[in-house]
């Protein structure tokens, strides 16, 4: 017991720092991607190439002056950030970053006790056997504080800008949510652990469950109220939307909230549809350390592969109007989560009941072809104008005068 808890605390530390420093480093990384896009110098000036920037960054926020709106509720204006804050870490500690580490030890430290450990410890802080189901329910707690900022700043842009953060977190929680039943339908089991080992028998998810990662991925970008879908916080709306009236280190809460919020949903992504830390090839069951450092290696790599496209996306793409965001989470992402559902259901009950293919590499190869139809009818005839057609603009012979 004792030795769990010596392994968890450092696992912790370890995690929690890793994403503390590396949500720092990763505003450099979006101004160089940024600065690269659109062909300028990024950062360059403190420290070499600029690596200190984020640094000098956080001193300034440290040292500026606090604010307070003279008629804001103060108590709620203060927890607003934690509130973001805090449920953006947490998530962090419950997806594996490697495969399994074996170790063997037994000592005593002092009047603390002997501290043992036999076995494969997981490279993960909490082994949750409720796995995503976990980051679904905690990941909807951080608009509470987005809501709270807005709502006790008593400033009607932040309060517009709250409104919109919680309009949108329940138009596409929905679909995020019904965009995994298929991933529990195909593992028949929600612990991350299960999925990595059910991609590490046949395919990654991606293949046979690809219209999930679709709607799922386009979900993630809505939540973490990034570009296209920032419209809680459009500057050109809302000045700077539930964030207007903070200054200093409180605004810089919602910031490492976000940018937490993105490693957690590109680490979701590589996790269940990309196979995790898993290596194609079955290289990843040697075992030992060499395993675990290779297997973590290449779970980095997935990751920042990930969090470049995000920020390719937000550099790439204009702001959606905010009638057009909730029509494509009602209209467009929730019925197509749904229907996806139950054709999944059917496929999945034929592919093995049916025909009898209960290899999963062949499973997931049956269910790739299914879904390269159902990519042509959503991706293909939809989008070619037969079924749905935008608006005509274009002026009827009746309105055209002389």
């Amino acid at each position: 017991m004792k030795g769990f808890l010596l392994l968890s605390i450092l696992k912790m530390l370890f995690v929690f720092t890793v994403i503390m420093v590396g949500v720092a480093l990763l505003t450099l990384l979006e101004r160089k991607v940024s600065a690269w896009m659109q062909n300028r110098h990024g950062p360059n000036r403190v420290g070499w190439a600029g690596l200190l920037q984020p640094a000098a960054d956080g001193l300034k926020n440290i040292l500026k002056e606090e604010t307070y709106p003279a008629l804001a509720t103060r108590t709620l204006f203060f927890l607003a950030p934690a509130m973001s804050f805090i449920p953006a870490l947490l998530l962090s500690a419950v997806i594996p970053f490697a495969a399994p580490l074996p170790l063997d030890f037994d000592f005593a430290l002092g009047q603390l006790g002997r501290f043992a450990w036999h076995g494969a410890m997981p490279m993960v802080v909490a082994d949750l056997p409720i796995g995503f189901l976990f980051v679904l329910a905690i990941s909807s707690l951080g608009v509470y504080g987005v809501a709270l900022a807005g709502w006790s700043s008593n400033s009607k842009y932040a309060l517009l800008g709250g409104l919109r953060a919680s309009a949108q977190m329940i138009s596409y929680e929905v679909a995020m949510g019904m965009s995994l039943i298929p991933v529990l339908l195909l593992s028949g089991n929600v612990s991350f652990g299960a999925i990595i080992r059910d991609q590490q028998a046949g395919l990654w998810y991606v293949l046979p469950l690809f219209l999930s990662f679709f709607i799922f991925l386009v979900s993630g970008f809505a939540e973490t109220n990034r570009l296209p879908f920032d419209l809680p916080e459009a500057e050109s709306e809302l000045i700077a939307g539930y964030h207007t009236e903070y200054s200093a280190m409180k605004f810089s809460f919602f910031f490492i909230a976000e940018y937490a919020n993105v490693v957690t949903v590109c680490a979701m992504v590589t996790t269940l549809f990309f196979g995790g830390w898993d290596i194609p090839g079955h290289w990843d069951e040697q075992g030992g350390v060499l395993q675990t450092l290779a297997t973590g290696g290449f779970f980095f790599l997935k990751l920042m592969f990930w969090i470049f496209v995000v920020m390719w996306v937000r550099w790439t793409l204009p702001r959606f109007r905010y009638d057009q965001l909730m029509a494509l989470g009602w209209k467009v992402l929730t019925p197509l989560a749904l229907a996806y559902i139950i054709v999944m259901c059917v496929a999945i009950y034929l592919i093995e009941h049916v025909a009898g293919l209960t290899d999963p590499t062949l499973r997931s190869l049956a269910l790739f072809g299914v879904n390269v139809v159902i990519g042509l009818l959503v991706f293909g005839l939809l989008d070619s104008g037969v079924f749905i057609r935008g608006a005509d603009r274009r002026p009827a012979a009746s309105e055209v005068v002389g």
